[in-house]
């Protein structure tokens, strides 16, 4: 069955609910069609939690995690397919899917436009193994047995949690070639809670150290995370922003600015 005409898509929210209107909900790929389940998990203390239940919830095996500021261009949902269609001959029990993550060696991979940063990755044609996924998107069959760890904290790293839950079950995990949209500004420093989850792997996954996460390696010296906390500190010396809300932008010039770009890195 096509990936198309039996998915669930969920999303945890937070803050208002004009970002998620703003960019998932009016995603091009979502319009015309009453095939998809779209589940909006609202006022849960944790993605873990509230992806847990989505995965109780949900009426279809595959199954797409979604942050609410990603947008899906029309065709995402075919290059999904193309991608299950690959690794069910490649690798039938695959585990995380996603469109960006880190191999071991550090390498990114996965090919996605943000307002804040271009162009990340460029394009690929299989899927590509990774050790870790960013939480942008996540997608991954309700009867693989995966599920998120409830104890994790915030809404940070269930990816890399899902990812190393994932191995520890046998399932390698890929970044897909289906390009798509984080409407976003960068962190340029990370918030409290994000090391609070990053703690919290450390702990639960000290065998599978060290852990390259999209963020941050995670090691046993926690030197990665020093440095970066010291570089934190002195962009908050000279007085930059530190914690950077999302940034709803028009759907329809988003994705002209994004086909721009494309058109400018395939020249």
């Amino acid at each position: 069955m096509p990936a198309r005409d039996g998915v669930t898509f969920a999303v945890a929210t937070y803050g208002t609910g004009e970002i998620l209107e703003d960019n998932f909900l009016a995603s091009p790929c979502l319009q015309g069609s009453n095939s998809h389940e779209i589940l909006i998990q609202k006022d849960y203390e944790s993605a873990a939690k509230a992806y847990n239940n989505a995965i109780e919830r949900s009426h279809n095996d595959l199954m797409v995690f979604a942050q609410q500021d990603m947008v899906f261009p029309e065709p995402w949902l075919s290059q999904l397919d193309q991608a299950i269609d690959y690794l069910d001959s490649a690798d039938p029990g695959w585990g995380p899917l996603g469109c960006y993550g880190r191999a071991r060696d550090g390498v990114g991979r996965g090919y996605l436009y943000s307002p804040g940063r271009g162009l990340i990755g460029s394009p690929f044609e299989a899927p590509a193994p990774i050790q870790t996924l960013d939480e942008i998107v996540l997608i991954f069959r309700k009867s693989s047995g995966l599920r998120f760890d409830d104890s994790l904290p915030h809404f940070h790293l269930y990816g890399t949690d899902i990812c190393l839950s994932a191995e520890k079950m046998g399932m390698k995990s890929y970044a897909i070639p289906a390009f798509c949209i984080h409407n976003a500004h960068q962190y340029v420093v990370l918030p409290r809670e994000f090391y609070a989850s990053c703690a919290h792997i450390k702990r639960v996954w000290k065998d599978y150290l060290p852990i390259e996460t999209t963020c941050l390696r995670i090691t046993r010296s926690n030197i990665p995370m020093y440095r970066r906390r010291l570089r934190e500190a002195y962009l908050e010396h000279i007085r930059h922003k530190g914690f950077i809300a999302p940034r709803a932008k028009d759907v329809p010039e988003l994705l002209h600015q994004a086909a721009i770009a494309v058109m400018a890195l395939e020249q």
